[in-house]
């Protein structure tokens, strides 16, 4: 199907994997722990149970399951918030740098 049949949301410049894959954000030397939903080559979608801010640095690990495979560590920069019901937010982060 060429990209003109398809929804705007699925538009990116870069394929997102869904994830659903725990978290650490470490920002200021406070760790939290949350949800990566989706990932891609250039950023991730994550659910985190406290506020940030645009602009915030985060430090993201996710940790493998396999022995054999090593996990994701990246410095990021949050570049969306979405407040939640529950008082979580989900967050677009942009990757900087990977580790």
């Amino acid at each position: 199907m060429s990209q003109t049949g398809r929804d705007y949301s699925e538009k990116r410049d870069f394929i997102r994997m869904r994830v659903d894959a725990d978290v650490v954000l470490i920002h200021e030397g406070d760790e939290v722990s949350g949800v990566c939903i989706d990932l891609s080559s250039s950023g991730m979608q994550v659910e985190a149970p406290r506020q940030f801010a645009v602009g915030d640095r985060l430090s993201v690990r996710i940790d493998s399951e396999h022995a054999a495979l090593s996990g994701l560590e990246a410095e990021t920069e949050v570049v969306w918030v979405k407040a939640q019901d529950n008082e979580s937010q989900k967050l677009g982060l942009t990757i900087l740098k990977m580790k």
